[in-house]
């Protein structure tokens, strides 16, 4: 099995429309440094928007989709602030202050005592396994509480923004019930070689 890392920043949104937006900035990765958008929709389509192939390859080789699509993105972070601009898409998030700070652990802690403690918390599930059949660990090292954001999707404001109350289902874990921007080390075991 090929066991990767990858570390960088994901921050998430959503909206009582029932939009809800995660949007990975990725400093550090196989293919270099790169970010994407998991999208959930209201009628519960979960699109992927990456700015290339290699980008849609590699996430949708671990995640599932219903739509891809690749177009011009951007995407920025620093750990309070993060942007995402895509064709129809213009998101803007920011953090109140630091929510936490963690320090590095091995990863049966984040399987055995970090996971169910995270879950039942904040939501969130720090160990899995895809429908893919890739294992995974997520490692938070910092977060932050979304204190302001704002989606523009074509054109127009989204209002009203609220917790994460429906799942977006693309992996076998969800961002947290609260928005956050959460700097991240995730290690990724495949049972197949990625295609760089």
């Amino acid at each position: 099995m090929e066991m990767i890392q990858i570390k960088g920043f994901i921050s998430s949104i959503g909206f009582s429309d029932g939009n809800r937006f995660v949007i990975g900035h990725w400093k550090e990765s196989p293919i270099g440094e790169f970010g994407d958008i998991m999208w959930g929709t209201p009628d519960g389509e979960k699109i992927l928007v990456a700015g290339n192939d290699q980008v849609a390859d590699f996430v949708s080789a671990i995640y599932d989709f219903d739509r891809i699509q690749i177009e011009n993105l951007h995407t920025s972070s620093d750990g309070k602030r993060t942007e995402a601009k895509a064709h129809n898409l213009d998101i803007e998030i920011l953090g109140g202050l630091v929510g936490g700070i963690l320090p590095t652990r091995p990863l049966a802690f984040t399987k055995y005592i970090e996971n169910p403690f995270a879950n039942l918390l904040m939501g969130v599930k720090t160990y899995g396994t895809s429908s893919r059949g890739v294992e995974e660990w997520y490692q938070a090292k910092r977060w932050r509480w979304v204190k302001d954001g704002s989606v523009k999707l074509n054109g127009v404001n989204l209002e009203s923004r609220s917790k994460f109350t429906e799942p977006i289902r693309v992996g076998f874990s969800e961002p947290p019930r609260k928005s956050a921007i959460v700097e991240i080390h995730v290690s990724i075991k495949s049972p197949f070689a990625f295609n760089f």
